[in-house]
């Protein structure tokens, strides 16, 4: 196989080598493959697929939303409709009769040139959901056994520890330890409080946090501490709120996720749940892990940290010391802009906390997506420049702001953008909410 070749309507224009999609292609065999597909397409998708696959016109108006069409100098293979086509369509169109040769190209095109980041449903005449579809693919290429390595060694972790980094039972709590020891140099009186019953809010974070980012820990705690807030933290597992599985279309897994982070809220018996900043794990209990369990909503109030920390600016809990200085701009991640609506609610936040703001162009629910979102900096480094060269057009979007500082509030959109601005030479740093708001924030004074 290579690069530029057309084999069963899918066209070949990156080939790269994938240890998870080429061992799970190994064990593909046509009757399989045709069970699945229709299994999926007949059993699980109903009339909704249906309805989106018929009523496009094949018109192109999405192409100009998406950001890997735009950055690839318009090249039609990588417009949405061209993603479809070159996918779903050919499965419908032979009715499940395809190759283990176009399951693999259609599994790394649905998981790694496709953020499913909803911007393309904005333009289209139709609102034809692209995301949903593009993620039916990815469910099926996850029941064939063929998905990227890493995303996948993710999705493993959740299932065997219900986190998403391997973290252990033991060193959960004891990295919460370590961080309220830091943290009490600061404020001698901080405690982070574990599995305390009837609190108002369940604090809970993703899988990186414990792992990689333990500041970000240490930071919540003192912005809970100096609202006064009565809050937890579960020591068990149900305290990561990440889902990767949502990603891979391993539906089933992701439902039991989403179950024990709901239990464990139930169990404390908290009124809130507070999910830090993160999108994808937002959109997991509003979209698509509560669905899985036949919840239209999730069970408990559930907030993003944009609106956490627009609600304690409102009510004065949080008072601004200092405005930051330094230019800064605004990403607006697709899960909580597009997806949840919370753009005001962010620009206000920002505006309190920064004395420069400057808005990219476009922004709100149309801005560019991160092109690391939606699974894809998950699927690790094989496609990192994939994910690079799929977004020329956010490193212009950044560098025209003249923005010293772009804040991303989503943690795959952070650790994207820091890959993209180092790339294109973007003179800019990508910072948390939290990280500033840490920073400016009036805090108890030490005894």
């Amino acid at each position: 196989m290579a690069e530029g070749q057309v084999i069963d309507g899918i066209y070949f224009n990156e080939v790269v080598e994938d240890a998870g999609l080429e061992e799970g292609f190994k064990k593909l065999t046509p009757e399989k493959i045709e069970r699945v597909i229709n299994q999926v397409i007949k059993g699980e998708t109903g009339a909704r697929l249906k309805v989106y696959v018929d009523t496009c016109v094949h018109c192109g108006l999405c192409s100009d939303a998406c950001h890997y069409f735009l950055s690839h100098d318009r090249d039609p293979r990588y417009a949405p409709v061209a993603k479809v086509k070159q996918t779903m369509w050919e499965m419908l169109k032979k009715k499940g009769k395809v190759s283990p040769t176009f399951i693999k190209r259609a599994s790394q095109i649905a998981s790694t040139q496709c953020n499913t980041c909803m911007r393309c449903s904005q333009y289209c005449p139709f609102g034809i959901d692209i995301a949903y579809v593009i993620a039916t693919v990815r469910r099926i290429c996850h029941l064939l056994g063929v998905t990227p390595l890493y995303i996948q060694d993710t999705a493993h972790s959740h299932a065997v520890t219900m986190n998403q980094m391997w973290v252990k039972n033991d060193e959960w709590p004891d990295t919460l330890q370590w961080q309220e020891e830091d943290a009490q140099e600061e404020i001698p009186t901080l405690r982070i409080p574990l599995e305390k019953e009837g609190a108002d809010i369940m604090y809970s974070v993703i899988g990186p946090e414990p792992k990689f980012q333990p500041q970000l820990l240490y930071q919540a705690a003192v912005l809970f501490e100096t609202a006064g807030l009565n809050w937890t933290m579960p020591a068990t597992p149900g305290w990561d709120n990440s889902d990767m599985c949502m990603y891979t279309g391993d539906n089933e897994v992701m439902g039991r996720i989403k179950r024990l982070h709901f239990e464990t809220a139930a169990r404390l018996k908290v009124k809130k749940i507070f999910m830090g900043e993160c999108g994808h794990a937002f959109r997991s209990v509003y979209d698509r892990g509560n669905r899985w369990l036949g919840q239209k909503m999730p069970p408990f109030d559930t907030v993003h940290g944009i609106q956490f920390y627009y609600e304690l600016l409102k009510e004065g809990k949080i008072k601004i010391a200092k405005k930051y200085e330094k230019p800064v701009t605004l990403h607006d991640p697709c899960n909580v802009i597009r997806g949840r609506g919370l753009h005001e609610m962010a620009r206000y936040v920002v505006k309190e906390m920064c004395s420069d703001f400057r808005e990219m162009h476009p922004n709100r629910e149309f801005n560019y997506c991160c092109c690391a979102g939606g699974g894809v900096i998950n699927c690790g480094p094989p496609f990192k420049m994939t994910r690079m060269l799929g977004n020329r057009v956010k490193a212009d979007q950044i560098r025209e702001t003249g923005a010293h500082v772009c804040i991303a509030p989503c943690h795959n959109c952070h650790s994207g953008l820091e890959d993209i601005v180092k790339h294109y030479e973007v003179n800019a740093h990508i910072k948390f909410i939290g990280d500033i708001l840490y920073e400016v924030m009036e805090k108890p004074t030490a005894v």
